[in-house]
């Protein structure tokens, strides 16, 4: 998994919104270092900062922490 969380792609997302590090702490109501810890892919966000995250960069979490894995076709019903 931490391979992974290393792979996402929350500072290309922020820096193409033209937001910096605070102000996108200050959107999901978190500190500047927990934006810089998401990014450096030290720290795995809970769903709901994954959800903050997605919604002030107006994408999805799929988008931010793909992890390259295709999911398993599920059978039809």
């Amino acid at each position: 998994m931490a391979a992974a969380l290393r792979t996402n792609t929350v500072r290309e997302h922020r820096k193409a919104a033209r937001l910096t590090q605070a102000e996108l702490g200050r959107a999901c109501g978190v500190s500047r270092q927990s934006i810089v810890s998401v990014e450096g892919g030290d720290y795995a966000p809970s769903v709901y900062l994954a959800l903050e995250l997605a919604a002030a960069l107006n994408t999805t979490v799929e988008t931010l922490f793909a992890t390259g894995e295709v999911p398993a076709a599920q059978p039809e019903t």
